[in-house]
């Protein structure tokens, strides 16, 4: 285990799903944490006989995305590794989706992560930091009833890019492409057979978990990863079996 005793970690969309499972990562690693989103849980993120810390916020207002990054850096006392988690989409049709629904799905997936790393590289500058976009695998291979995301997390990546190469040597910036993770959220949208059959697409024969995320989280903030940045790794289990190999197989 990467021990990041004394660093200070602001995770967005930290309270389920894959930003939990990342803010218990860093938290079992002896992080301090702090998680942002629009309402709080239940229970925020243990590990380790610790707990996060939560702020309200909903991060594709920039005001309130500074907000956040303040609040986390007021809290620790420092400010060391953001991770833009939060992020996602229904599906819905390009060709009749409401501007609105355009609008809302590329400020959650695109204009907050610059927000929050724009604001985060205000107090990292100086002492330097990590910037992690978690991204999507649709980036790249774009599906049916995702035109608005798919092009939002295009853009993050363009954006890591971007960011990487005017804010080195002090901050880093780097990009995850997630495939499908087994989530509680999107457990139901995986079929009645439990995922198995899209399993059998994936090289490694499963799907991620989120923990597959959050260790590639501690890797990239860790000074393992001291000379990474503006890279883009992919957590997807080798992608997908290609349609025509599937189609033509015995």
């Amino acid at each position: 285990m990467i021990d990041f005793t004394g660093r200070a970690v602001l995770i967005t969309g930290g309270t389920r799903g894959i930003g939990r499972a990342i803010a218990e990562a860093f938290l079992a690693s002896g992080a301090d944490v702090v998680v942002c989103g629009r309402s709080a849980p239940e229970q925020p993120p243990t590990a380790a006989g610790r707990s996060a810390t939560f702020v309200a916020a909903d991060v594709r207002a920039a005001d309130q995305a500074e907000a956040a990054v303040s609040a986390a850096a007021e809290r620790c006392g420092r400010l060391d590794v953001v991770v833009n988690n939060a992020g996602g989409s229904p599906d819905a049709d390009a060709a009749t989706v409401s501007t609105r629904f355009v609008d809302k799905i590329v400020a959650l997936n695109l204009l907050a992560p610059f927000y929050v790393a724009q604001a985060a590289h205000a107090r990292m500058r100086d002492a330097g930091g990590v910037v992690i976009n978690i991204g999507s695998v649709s980036a790249h291979d774009p599906q049916p009833g995702t035109a608005a995301y798919s092009a939002a997390k295009a853009g993050l990546l363009a954006l890591t890019r971007a960011l990487a190469l005017e804010w080195a040597p002090r901050v880093r910036v780097n990009h995850i492409t997630t495939g499908l993770v087994r989530t509680e959220a999107a457990a139901p949208g995986y079929g009645a057979d439990g995922g198995a059959a899209v399993a059998s697409l994936i090289p490694m024969g499963r799907m991620a978990t989120p923990d597959d995320v959050a260790g590639t989280c501690l890797y990239l903030a860790s000074d393992l990863a001291s000379y990474v940045t503006g890279a883009d790794i992919a957590v997807h289990g080798g992608g997908e079996v290609p349609a025509r190999y599937v189609a033509t197989r015995p």
